[in-house]
């Protein structure tokens, strides 16, 4: 039986599968959320064993949800284009 490599950052950083509506914004939401599921992941387990102090977690964590909500509303995740908010148009 033959093994496959794995790459090292394949190994530290793995990716899931997208199965969402792909649109070239939800991949990119999708990456950031999985990097940033991964960072908190590597926070929390360093805070539980004792190499960081719970302050310092907290303060890594906020930043990293603070650069996640950035990548959301830059990318305009949630928001529909081609609605306009001014109309009623399901009343026509």
């Amino acid at each position: 039986m033959e093994k496959k490599m794995v790459s090292k950052d394949d190994f530290l950083y793995p990716r899931g599968r997208y199965y969402g509506h792909v649109q070239p914004e939800n991949l990119v939401f999708n990456a950031n959320l999985q990097e940033f599921a991964q960072r908190v992941s590597y926070i929390c387990n360093l805070e539980t064993s004792g190499k960081l102090p719970p302050g310092e977690a907290y303060k890594q964590i906020k930043m990293l949800w603070k650069q996640l909500k950035r990548s959301k509303k830059q990318l305009r995740i949630g928001e529909d284009p081609f609605q306009d908010k001014g109309s009623d148009s399901e009343n026509e």
